[in-house]
């Protein structure tokens, strides 16, 4: 059967994420090779002292998106499609929306990246004795109402990004298990009922009259669910009126989720990278945590398995305005440079620097980062005055920089809970220029690090597969389909710790500690 064929016979399965900078689709065939995309760039604003994308943005962009999609099927096919075998919609995960009964938006979405709930969280980790981060929803929701703000008596519902475009498109009010673990604590596959008690009590004395047990979106594991897309969702998507209602929509899922689907690491012992605007690390837990950690989050696969989460907040943003800064110099320079080849550039130089950066330490901070201690994001860089500074080792230092404060996090795991992996694969935008970033992950973890061909693709087509799983996975675990339908022939290029280099990035870090104290006082 030929492309065209798979998809004029609905073959085809697509998933959309929202990322922080892009939204993007992936089509996948029956084989789960990308046969198709379209992407939307957008950014999130800061206002009123909260980082937020506006309502229209997620609409115009989501349509925006799918019309790239479309576009770049008909010129490769000659077609456009009217279905699909089924569809997701993935997200950044955490962040706070919330309805009233008529589906209004409250407030603007109050996004991931929002360190404003510091006594909610703090609240709340103590109360359940496991850690709630401050970008979770139900930080963000507990929050408003220490607050007293004026929606809190009009709530009937709070969503994540994801889980309101799944309803927008489809009516149905479910999230994925992943997804719903950075809303509030789970348990057993759904979300944890002794916490919700103690939540229920506490919320009572606050007077808040809403029933959190209805304000939270229902749970779903991968596969499950039957929800499909509507009249109404298949409009707002496709605008033209060529897309037709009928299709089924999986769960949707967080770009923590997809981002373990798309690196094949759902099983225990098993962890993931995910770098792009921010950066994680998925680790399936084989056991429990012994104790909870701020800097740690307990989450879910897609499938309910336990998963310990370091989440940066900060990871490309800075090393991308640095590469702009010398892209603008080319340009000034009468020869202009394409952005992938900067890219490549730069960053294959950096290999050439010195394994300690010659000194060199940079902070990447456009935003609080709280694994690293920091409240408020600034940017900057020193440099001992007897050290080497170059190109080279000022660049190595902004891609250590990128992944610093994940290696804080890290730390916690293989020091204190005696965490052992088998395998980290990375994935997303950091990892496009080949060998650089990976050597230098693999050297700060002091792991083997993996890449796959579609590192580059990261959680769009993630949600692809777990829409292709929802109509082709027949009840074989998510697991066993990922290991012996999609991942059985994946080229993946594997990358071992160089004794020097690791070395090297742990001076580096030793000095990127001594540094923080600076870092804080800049933030205030």
């Amino acid at each position: 059967m030929t492309v065209q064929e798979k998809i004029q016979s609905s073959k085809t399965y697509l998933g959309i994420e929202f990322g922080s900078t892009r939204i993007k689709a992936v089509l996948i065939d029956d084989t789960f090779a990308p046969i198709a995309s379209g992407s939307h760039d957008w950014e999130n604003r800061y206002e009123n002292g909260v980082w937020t994308y506006s309502h229209e943005d997620m609409i115009g962009g989501l349509q925006d998106c799918y019309a790239r999609l479309v576009e770049n099927v008909k010129e490769q096919y000659g077609i456009v499609p009217e279905s699909y075998g089924a569809m997701g919609i993935s997200g950044m995960m955490h962040g706070y929306m919330a309805f009233d009964k008529n589906d209004e938006l409250l407030v603007p979405f109050r996004t991931w990246r929002n360190t404003i709930t510091e006594q909610a969280a703090a609240e709340l980790s103590d109360l359940f004795k496991f850690n709630i981060p401050q970008r979770w929803s139900i930080a963000h929701l507990y929050q408003a109402i220490l607050n007293n703000e004026e929606h809190i008596s009009k709530i009937a519902h709070i969503n994540t990004l994801a889980g309101y475009i799944h309803y927008l498109l489809t009516g149905d009010r479910s999230v994925g298990v992943g997804e719903a673990s950075g809303i509030f604590p789970i348990e057993y596959g759904t979300y944890n009922a002794k916490y919700l008690d103690k939540l229920d009590a506490l919320l009572k004395e606050k007077n808040f009259k809403g029933n959190i047990r209805e304000i939270l979106p229902k749970v779903l594991s991968a596969g499950e669910g039957n929800a499909s897309l509507t009249e109404s969702g298949a409009k707002l998507l496709d605008p033209t009126g060529t897309l037709k209602a009928g299709v089924r929509l999986c769960p949707p899922e967080g770009d923590a989720g997809t981002g373990m689907v798309a690196t094949n690491s759902v099983l225990p012992k098993t962890g993931n990278v995910s770098a792009g605007t921010s950066i994680f690390a998925m680790l399936v837990l084989s056991k429990p945590l012994f104790g909870y950690y701020p800097e740690i989050d307990v989450v879910t696969t897609p499938d309910g398995s336990p998963v310990a989460m370091v989440h940066c907040n900060n990871c490309c943003s800075e090393l991308d305005a640095w590469v702009n800064v010398f892209g603008e110099f080319a340009a000034l320079s009468g020869s202009p440079i394409d952005k992938s080849k900067l890219y490549e550039t730069l960053y294959k130089n950096a290999l050439s620097g010195d394994p300690d950066c010659g000194g060199t330490v940079a902070y990447n901070f456009l935003s609080g980062e709280p694994v690293a201690g920091a409240e408020n994001g600034r940017p900057m860089y020193f440099r001992t005055p007897d050290g080497k500074f170059s190109l080279a080792n000022f660049f190595r230092a902004q891609l250590y920089s990128s992944m610093a404060s994940l290696k804080l996090g890290m730390d916690i795991l293989f020091e204190n809970e005696k965490v052992s992996v088998q395998k980290i694969t990375g994935h997303g935008g950091l990892f496009k220029v080949q060998g650089v970033a990976q050597q230098f992950l693999a050297d700060g973890l002091d792991s083997a690090v993996s890449v796959m061909k579609t590192a580059g693709e990261g959680g769009a087509w993630g949600m692809a597969i777990l829409a292709a799983y929802s109509a082709l996975g027949n009840g074989s675990p998510l697991p066993e389909f990922l290991e012996t339908e999609v991942f059985s022939s994946m080229e993946a290029v594997t990358v071992q710790p160089d004794e020097k280099g690791a070395a090297g990035f742990a001076k580096f870090i030793e000095n990127y500690k001594k540094g923080l104290a600076a870092e804080y006082a800049a933030a205030k």
